[in-house]
């Protein structure tokens, strides 16, 4: 992205993060990959805008993005249009390697389990500050959540600086203005909205991995 992009358009927006899952679903539940990098990168505007607590996240986040992007323009990119073509592909041509990280570390299958993974806990933590109290610790809800879902996939090290950072976390107010909604009911309001659709995009993903044996892929 070019440095001369204004300001404003690095801003969050839940809005927009809301539309992009809406359009992430085919009309037979099939995952655009498309549309899901696009969330993606509107996920990531969010962890930047809360400083450098979420470095650790949203950077790997990018670069995982970037590998599913160059995927989907690729001269195989026409099997890379939704999550479902990209894993019968994938799998069909041995791109996968399900025992060690082998010749295929940048495989779709195995970029995407990692953004996956990330969802969940972006999921399980906007959930708990859609539901919380005024005076509710988001260092506790975002610890718990990534207790619940990516910690298990880290190592102790990046564990540890995790939830040092936390402990560095604004209030919940304060992420409610990163949200660039409104008034706090309003951000509420929209979160019930996006969350159910993020929701149902995270537990399709997971079913197909499920269904091929790819949610341990290291």
């Amino acid at each position: 992205m070019a440095d001369s992009v204004a300001v404003e358009d690095q801003k969050f927006c839940l809005k927009e993060v809301l539309n992009t899952f809406k359009l992430c679903l085919s009309e037979n539940k099939e995952v655009y990959l498309e549309h899901y990098v696009a969330g993606w990168r509107g996920l990531i505007k969010f962890l930047n805008s809360l400083g450098s607590v979420f470095g650790f996240i949203s950077k790997d986040a990018v670069n995982k993005i970037q590998i599913l992007v160059n995927h989907m323009n690729d001269e195989n990119g026409s099997q890379y249009v939704t999550v479902q073509s990209m894993v019968k592909y994938e799998l069909e041509n041995e791109l996968v390697d399900l025992t060690k990280r082998g010749s295929h570390p940048e495989s779709g299958c195995r970029t995407l389990l990692r953004l996956h993974r990330a969802l969940r806990w972006l999921e399980l933590f906007l959930e708990r500050l859609r539901t919380s109290k005024e005076d509710s610790k988001t260092s506790v809800m975002c610890a718990e959540a990534y207790n619940e879902s990516l910690s298990q996939h880290h190592p102790w090290v990046v564990r540890k600086a995790a939830g040092m950072a936390f402990c560095m976390l604004p209030g919940r107010l304060s992420f409610f203005e990163v949200m660039n909604v409104g008034q706090p009911e309003q951000v509420v309001a929209m979160l019930g909205e996006a969350l159910p659709l993020i929701s149902e995009v995270y537990q399709i993903t997971e079913d197909l991995y499920a269904q091929h044996n790819l949610l341990e892929l290291p």
